[in-house]
């Protein structure tokens, strides 16, 4: 490839520094997962902001979440049209191979996959409704959440539409064949929580209260 260049610099000493020490440190784990595979017992499903550092707020170790970040957190309904479908692949592969036994939907505030969502369906972001935009194409599975948060009339809008885009990819889990399985012979929990980047809190989805509540 002719335009491919060498990495950042920074990135090169920072992982020097990484092999240096946390994979020197722990050299016999790193071999054993390569040996023996991954086993993670959940699957993470993220926004890819570089705000939100999933392996750190759950405080795991490699090997231990099966991540899937992607703008808003969204997951698409199932649709097997043969074409691309990287969310419903990840998906696919964590209940199917790896056997997960949890899978979280990780939304967080101030998202701006969400924000973009908001402003292309009040009509303010015309460059997102274009037929070209893959964002904007993206951010039309949280339109039925838009609506929703529209008829409520709520006074943070944008707080309720971050967590309708959980419960919206929540809700299009269900509709694959082989999670509604999984979730209805007890093998798989589906779970929705929010993250507070600026106060550094959670919350997760309880099903019987209907609303989203601290951890």
């Amino acid at each position: 490839m002719q335009d491919a260049r060498p990495l950042p610099s920074y990135l090169i000493q920072r992982f020097h520094g990484w092999r240096a020490t946390i994979f020197q440190s722990n050299n016999a784990w790193y071999r054993r997962l390569a040996t023996e595979g991954q086993h993670p017992r959940a699957m993470v499903i993220a926004c890819c902001d570089s705000r939100v550092d999933v392996a750190a707020i759950f405080g795991a170790d490699s090997g231990e979440l099966f991540i899937h970040r992607n703008v808003a957190n969204l997951v698409p309904p199932f649709n097997p049209d043969n074409d691309y479908h990287g969310t419903s692949a990840a998906v696919e592969y964590a209940v199917t191979s790896l056997k997960v036994a949890h899978l979280v939907v990780l939304g967080h505030s101030h998202c701006g996959g969400v924000k973009g969502c908001h402003d292309m369906c009040e009509g303010n972001a015309p460059e997102l409704e274009a037929a070209t935009s893959f964002v904007g194409r993206w951010m039309e599975i949280l339109r039925p959440g838009y609506e929703r948060v529209k008829a409520k009339g709520v006074s943070n809008p944008m707080r309720e539409l971050e967590n309708e885009a959980i419960l919206t990819s929540l809700e299009n889990l269900m509709t694959f064949p082989f999670v509604r399985e999984a979730v209805e012979s007890g093998v798989l929990s589906l779970h929705g929580c929010w993250n507070d980047i600026g106060e550094g809190g959670l919350e997760q989805y309880d099903y019987k209260e209907r609303a989203f509540v601290p951890v």
